[in-house]
Formats: C-alpha cells, sequence, structure tokens
C-alpha cells in the first residue's frame, strides 16, 4: 500500500485535544532542545489518527496493562492512556524521560496515577512496577527492534498481545513463513513466542522526521502453548543462529560446527527426520526444536 493511499485513512478522524498532534510535537521538543537522532533511531510520530489506528490494531482493552517501549514525546502514551487501564512507559533518553510525566499530567490529569515511567534501557530492564503487562504496543527504533522485541518477550511471558510499529523491511522478516526469501532468525525465533502476521503499512509522512524507509505493524499473540520440545530456547535458538550463518548452505554442513562435525550434523538432521540437504530457510520452528533434541552428544557443552 502506497503512502498516498494509506494517508486519508490515517487522517480521517478528527484528533481529540488531549493527543500530540504536529504543532504540538515541534513545540514541545522545541522547548526540551530535542532534536531527534538517527544514532537513536528517533522518529517520533507526529499524526494523532495514526497512534489511535495503532491502538485500535493492538486491540488495547479497558484492562489491559500495556508496556511501551520508546515512547518518545508521548505521542503513543497518550493514545494507549485514552483506551487501557494503565500504561508503563521505558525510555532511554534522558531529557524524554524527565519530560514526559509532566506531558501525562498537563494532557490527561485524570490518568495520571495509571502511568508509570521506567527510565531504562529496554534490554536492561527485568521488572516493571505494578501489575504484570498484558499488552506490548511500541514504535521500536529500527536499529534496535528485533532484540528489544525478542527481550521483552522472553522477559515478560505476561504479555499476550504485542504490536510493534517497525521498518518494512523488518516488518516482513518478523512475520515470513518457512519457504519465504526474507525467512530467518528473527523470523524462527519471533514464532517460538508468538503467532506473527503482517497487521499493515505506516507512510513516511507521519513521522518527524520523515524517515527514509516506510514502516510497517507487526501483530505477535502469544503461543496457548509452547513449541513442544524437550530442548531448552537456547539450544533451540543455537541451531537457528547456526542454521541461518550460512544460510546458502544445506543443513548437513550449515550445522557441522554446532554438531562437531558434518556427519554429526547430518546424524541429528537424519534422527528428527530432517534432509541433510535442507536449508534453514524450509524449516519450521518445531524443525529446529527437533534437531536441538538430537544434538550428538560429542557437541553438547561438558556440564
Amino acid at each position: 500500500m502506497s503512502t498516498a493511499e494509506q494517508q486519508p485513512h490515517e487522517t480521517s478522524e478528527v484528533p481529540s485535544d488531549a493527543l500530540l498532534g504536529p504543532a504540538d510535537i515541534r513545540e514541545l521538543a522545541a522547548v526540551l532542545g530535542v532534536r531527534p537522532t538517527k544514532q537513536k533511531g528517533q522518529n517520533f510520530v507526529i499524526d494523532a489518527n495514526t497512534v489511535r489506528r495503532i491502538v485500535r490494531t493492538a486491540e488495547v482493552r479497558p484492562d489491559d496493562v500495556v508496556v511501551e517501549v520508546g515512547p518518545g514525546l508521548g505521542s503513543l502514551t497518550l493514545a494507549l492512556l485514552e483506551a487501557a487501564d494503565r500504561v508503563t512507559a521505558v525510555e532511554i533518553d534522558d531529557i524524554l524521560a524527565a519530560a514526559l510525566p509532566a506531558t501525562i499530567e498537563a494532557r490527561m490529569p485524570h490518568k495520571k496515577d495509571r502511568f508509570a515511567l521506567v527510565h531504562s534501557d529496554a534490554m536492561l530492564v527485568t521488572e516493571l512496577p505494578g501489575p504484570a503487562p498484558t499488552a506490548l504496543v511500541a514504535n521500536l527504533p529500527y536499529n534496535v527492534a528485533v532484540p528489544v522485541l525478542l527481550t521483552m518477550l522472553d522477559r515478560f511471558p505476561s504479555i499476550e498481545r504485542t504490536l510493534v510499529m517497525v521498518q518494512s523491511e523488518v516488518a516482513d522478516r518478523l512475520a515470513a513463513r518457512p519457504g519465504n526469501k526474507v525467512y530467518g532468525v528473527p523470523s524462527v525465533k519471533a514464532a517460538w513466542y508468538a503467532d506473527v502476521k503482517r497487521a499493515g503499512a505506516i507512510g513516511r509522512n507521519v513521522f518527524w522526521p520523515a524517515p527514509n524507509v516506510d514502516s510497517g505493524l507487526v501483530s505477535l499473540v502469544r503461543r496457548s502453548e509452547p513449541v513442544k520440545t524437550t530442548a531448552s530456547k537456547a539450544e533451540v535458538f543455537a541451531v537457528v543462529d547456526a542454521a541461518f550463518a550460512q544460510r546458502r548452505k544445506g543443513l548437513r554442513a550449515a550445522l557441522a560446527g554446532w554438531a562437531g562435525s558434518a556427519a554429526a550434523a547430518e546424524q541429528a538432521l537424519t534422527a528428527a527426520g530432517i534432509s541433510p540437504l535442507a536449508r534453514g530457510e524450509s524449516l519450521t520452528v518445531e524443525q529446529f526444536a527437533a534437531i536441538a533434541e538430537h544434538k550428538p552428544a560429542v557437541g553438547r557443552p561438558a556440564l
């Protein structure tokens, strides 16, 4: 879908006074002396109807406890507070973290007690204040989107539903199915936790500054049952990493280092019911788990 096609949909509603518009964002940034930087992957959403669309697509409910990573100046945060019971925002930037509570109090004072701020790098957060989060909704910086997403899903198993806005190519990779040319490590690892699908496209013109890439929404609904395997997540992910490190090679060769030798890799693959000539891009997360279960003893680390 092109930007031109999306824009009418994204601006068809009348924004609430509580939400931030383009002038509000620029004024707030000027007061704070904030200039968005590529280094931090900062692209602020300046369209109130786009954040409302994100909240709708995320299916945020009145009883949800939402965690947001990288709230920036608070555009999406305010829309989430409008719909959810509680919102906890994780922000690494010193200036943005210091300013956000005041923005919430000024624009949505009746919700200020339902908001919490964690001033930290999301990759370092191991616990969150208040009730356990039930949803994750975030506009993730392009350079750290996948590790942040996977880390949050791993550390907070109470998160049932996730909607993230990421670079369009990253969205494609996360939602790719086996056999797709962009299917890879992010696709398999995301599938370990959730059922993943593309949930829409976002045009460049709703950001300030406008990025030089398109964005996409990705929906992740946590699996009702974990992948059935006797292997640990770490053991399965080790197979995934090895398989895609040399993705042009068949698995017999690609997994030689992981298994200890090409012959040992073939043994594990055969035991798992997978052709040694298959490539990683053709396998489901369940098949990677089956391979992990049959890792030869020689390749296992000593206890």
